[in-house]
Parts: C-alpha cells; sequence; structure tokens
C-alpha cells in the first residue's frame, strides 16, 4: 500500500513567494497548504495532518516567531524557518523557540528542497524504523525511549524538539565518543550543505537546559573546545 504524500504547511505574507516555493513542492508529489498569516497557519495546522512547516518570520496578525512558539507547545513536527534578514537574532531566536532549520532569502530552490527533504527523510525514518540497535538508553537518570521518542530525566518527562531528540539519542548512543559540529549535522540531517555548524551550539544549548541541573556545568553533554562535543561516559 502506497504511503500518503507527505503534507507541508507554506506560510508567507508574500503570495508570490507561495507560489514559487510551492510549485516545485507539488511536482515531487508533496501535499502544499499554504497560509498567509499567521493566524491563518494556526487554523491550517489544526485542520490538516502537517508533516512540516515552512514557516516565515515576518508575518501579519501573529509573527513566525509567535506561530512556532505555539506549534512547538503542541506538536513536534518539523519546522524550517525563513528570514527575509541576514539576522544571527532571529535564527537564534527562532531556534530557541523550537524551530529545526532555518533558511535566510534569499536561497535557491534546490536548497529549500534539500532541506525540506533532509527534515522529512529524516522524520519518516525515524517514524518507521527507530532505531533497531537501540531501543531505550538509561544513562545515569536520564531514558530515552526511542520507539516512543519520549525522554525522562530524574524521573520526570521532559518535552524535545524534533531535532533535539536526535540530538540527544546521536549523542548518547555512543558515550565518550567526541563529535565535531559537522558530524553531528551530517548525523541530523545527512548532510552539512548550506547549514551554519553555530546551529549545533544553539540545539546543544536548549538541550542542556532541558536536562541538566545547571546548564553552565552539565553533566551529560560535555564541551570539548576546539572540537565539538560528546556524551559522558557510562
Amino acid at each position: 500500500m502506497t504511503e500518503p504524500a507527505p503534507t507541508i504547511l507554506l506560510v508567507d505574507d508574500e503570495d508570490s513567494v507561495r507560489k514559487v516555493l510551492a510549485f516545485p513542492l507539488e511536482r515531487e508529489g508533496f501535499t502544499v497548504v499554504q497560509a498567509a498569516d499567521g493566524e491563518e497557519a494556526l487554523r491550517q495546522f489544526g485542520a490538516h495532518a502537517v508533516d512540516l512547516v515552512v514557516l516565515d518570520i515576518m508575518l501579519p496578525r501573529l509573527d513566525g516567531l509567535e506561530v512556532c512558539k505555539r506549534l512547538r507547545a503542541a506538536s513536534t513536527v518539523p519546522i524550517i524557518m525563513l528570514t527575509a534578514r541576514d539576522d544571527e537574532l532571529d535564527k537564534v531566536i527562532g531556534l530557541e523557540l523550537g524551530a529545526d532549520d532555518y533558511i535566510t532569502k534569499p536561497f535557491s530552490i534546490r536548497e529549500f528542497r534539500s532541506r525540506v527533504r533532509a527534515l522529512l527523510r529524516r522524520a519518516r525514518t525515524t517514524q518507521v524504523a527507530g532505531d533497531e540497535q537501540e531501543e531505550r538508553l538509561e544513562l545515569e537518570g536520564l531514558v530515552i525511549d526511542v520507539p516512543r521518542r519520549t525522554v525522562e530525566v530524574r524521573g520526570e518527562p521532559v518535552q524535545l524538539t524534533y531535532v533535539e531528540f536526535e540530538l540527544l539519542r546521536a549523542l548518547a548512543a555512543q558515550p565518550g565518543r567526541v563529535f565535531s559540529r559537522r558530524m553531528l549535522l551530517e548525523a541530523l540531517w545527512k548532510s552539512a550543505d548550506y547549514r551554519d555548524p553555530r546551529t549545533i551550539d544553539v540545539h546543544v544549548r536548549h538541550l542542556r537546559e532541558k536536562l541538566e541541573r545547571e546548564p553552565r556545568t552539565p553533566e551529560y553533554i560535555l564541551t570539548v573546545r576546539g572540537v565539538g562535543y560528546r556524551f559522558r561516559d557510562r
């Protein structure tokens, strides 16, 4: 039985931008649902089974950052944010609110499709296959249930975004191994193309805030200066 085509919610206030981005996605067989403002985006998300959200930051009525925050409070759906400015603050805030990736306008259609396909492929793989070798990881008060995609720390459930969960699993599956930022980008998206390695730093900081007693003196995710990160040895 053929799987239904993934549904993508495309949110941008410019009709011309939505048309340009929707065309290559629909040509590849994706179902594209469109919204021109933040309030409409939330309505459309509630009305459809959305597999991925492409969300512009600058939106009327309700900006993209607020939409991202509200979506993330209720769902782990992958979110790619679009920003018209090469503004580090926009990128960081978007990632801190739970976005999985970002693209700065202007960008090529090739780059856009690459980002969309990578997140959908990763999400589909984890939903269908889980991980045959790592059904459940238990490490010093931290429990990662891979098939259920749940995390508990010191007996309390913790809600992680899609990318946060994948990053934590990649590190925790090989305690003590040092990963460079590029290695982690490739582990998450199968490619480091078009991505700033500092994206990993933001996701790590967010993970520490959710998992660690004292984020500035982490017990689980440790920094290896000049290289990257490693998970504490068992």
